[in-house]
């Protein structure tokens, strides 16, 4: 091995050390990662890369350590009955805490409780993880070039240690560290659930976003380059607020088309009130003005992703969903199906048609009871449940332990988001002329929609074939996906090449229609528009 190439390995295992340092004590191991610049054992590609991935990495899994094990304890334990006072306590820290995360960046003492609270109170991940990254980005070479710039004096200072043997000492530190927790993991779960957990990584469809979306992101931001304009899908849909993207109404969109299109919408209604017993009022008197029944759908007017979806079957569960959030709530009559698509559709501005782009059937996972196990036991045994065991077992908390009888269907979803744990499946074999002909002409009534996805549920496949026998449940606009790409049939390479093609056509809709006339949002508008999406989103309950 030549010179060059050992000098090479030796600063990536110093970099190895450094990364592992971050674990127990980041300032230091980074001020050690600057003696090393300072003393050229280290290069800047490996000191920089090594101490903000372990920093960031550090950073998130205190989050995660407090999200999914804290908040689990608390949520089993006898300090649930505090549950009203956490609520608050999330509502206060999405809408303060991103200057509290970046401070605690800055200030000795304050990072381990500021980010266990923003797991704890479940502040949003994506919203967490850009926070913190830039603030460990800044912060890391900050510290590296104040370090490297006075290194020469820090080494008179720090004689009597060799920062090569403190690299080491942090490393076995964390090595250590690191055993001991992976030994209490092996304790706690068992092979099969830690198999599970293991296995979402293997499967691209259960990755987290911040995984999943940074392709997506990088060719949003090269649209936006060839397109001239990062906001172009605020007014891919002009007559939606955001064209789509963050904080749109459900409700006025439905009420578009409850007067558009009534045969084909399920009806919904704003509750009024803003206590829970005012609000309670509204949906009794909604109920009998409309003469719904029993059970019914409450979810947020303002809402992504299936968060805080609830099927209503008495008024206790109403009442308790009334307690958990003051946000905006929309009744809706709950459409029986049984069955679920979602129809991404799309138009060009002055097209007379435009055309259907993806339909994804969606199914409803279950298990079946075998009298023998219980229902955790059903749920983690399931090739596929198991990938999603804690999402499902939220739903039925309190019930874990109990053992369905033999052949009774107990179904794990009922919302038809992929988020929330629903199957995805292709299903452009439904595409019929008559059905998107019948698509067309509801569109065609809709001022300022052009693309967007459709939820929609039927009865059987050769009504909604014929475009006939169907009822809209919601609209998405340009932030909707063609959600087909989560059929596990299909590799991750083809599902970034649909999200491409989905995202190139709601750009150069909205450029056409700026072309039109139509300014697109400014970034501070919708900047503040996620803000406040996001502050009230942290409040929604489980969905269904």
């Amino acid at each position: 091995m030549t010179t060059h190439g050992v000098s090479e390995w030796m600063q990536f295992w110093r970099a190895t050390g450094v990364f592992m340092a971050t674990f127990v004590l980041e300032d230091a191991a980074a001020v050690g990662a600057g003696l090393l610049l300072a003393n050229g054992s280290l290069a800047w590609p490996f000191a920089f890369t090594s101490c903000f991935f372990g920093i960031w990495l550090g950073d998130a899994g205190l989050y995660a350590l407090a999200r999914m094990v804290g908040r689990g304890w608390f949520e089993r334990s006898r300090w649930q009955k505090y549950s009203r006072e956490v609520a608050r306590s999330e509502e206060w820290f999405t809408r303060r805490g991103t200057p509290i995360l970046i401070f605690s960046r800055i200030l000795p003492g304050t990072r381990l409780p500021t980010y266990l609270a923003a797991g704890f109170l479940r502040v949003p991940a994506p919203r967490f993880l850009l926070i913190t990254g830039l603030a460990a980005l800044a912060w890391t070479f900050v510290i590296l070039f104040l370090t490297q710039a006075f290194g020469s004096k820090l080494f008179k200072w720090l004689a009597a240690c060799k920062s090569d043997g403190l690299i080491v000492l942090g490393a076995g530190l964390a090595l250590y560290v690191l055993l001991q927790f992976i030994r209490k993991c092996a304790a706690r779960f068992d092979s099969r659930r830690l198999g599970a957990k293991l296995g979402r990584w293997r499967h691209w469809e259960f990755w987290p976003a911040w995984l999943f979306y940074p392709p997506v992101v990088a060719h949003y931001f090269w649209l936006a380059i060839k397109y001239r304009g990062t906001m172009l899908p605020t007014v891919a849909n002009p007559g939606i607020f955001s064209g789509g993207m963050v904080g749109e109404s459900k409700m006025t969109t439905l009420r578009d088309l409850m007067v558009t299109s009534p045969e084909f919408t399920a009806e919904a209604e704003l509750l009024t009130g803003l206590t829970p017993e005012e609000r309670m009022a509204s949906i009794r008197e909604i109920c009998a003005r409309r003469h719904i029944s029993h059970p019914y759908i409450l979810k947020p007017d303002l809402g992504q992703r299936g968060a805080g979806i609830k099927l209503i079957r008495d008024e206790s569960q109403a009442s308790a969903y009334l307690r958990q959030t003051s946000a905006a709530l929309l009744l809706q009559r709950f459409a029986e199906g049984p069955h679920e698509v979602g129809i991404f559709y799309h138009r060009f501005p002055g097209d007379p048609s435009g055309r259907i782009f993806s339909i994804t059937e969606k199914l409803f996972p279950f298990v079946t009871g075998d009298g023998r196990s219980t229902l955790a036991e059903l749920v983690w045994k399931d090739l596929r449940a198991r990938f999603m065991a804690e999402k499902y077992l939220s739903r039925f908390r309190g019930r874990e332990n109990e053992i369905p009888p033999t052949g009774s269907i107990i179904k794990l979803v009922k919302a038809g988001n992929h988020a929330q744990g629903c199957i995805f499946r292709d299903g452009m074999h439904l595409n019929t002329p008559a059905l998107e002909k019948q698509i067309n002409v509801i569109s065609m009534k809709l001022d300022g929609f052009f693309i967007g996805r459709y939820d929609i549920r039927y009865s059987n496949e050769a009504d909604l074939r014929d475009g006939k026998g169907f009822q809209i449940i919601e609209l998405n606009g340009a932030a909707a996906e063609a959600t087909s790409i989560y059929d596990s049939r299909y590799s991750l390479f083809s599902a970034y090449r649909t999200l491409f093609q989905q995202w190139e056509l709601v750009f150069a809709i909205g450029a056409e229609n700026r072309r039109r006339g139509w300014a697109p949002m400014t970034p501070l508008h919708f900047w503040k528009a996620w803000r406040a999406y996001s502050g009230i989103s942290a409040t929604y309950p489980a969905a269904d």
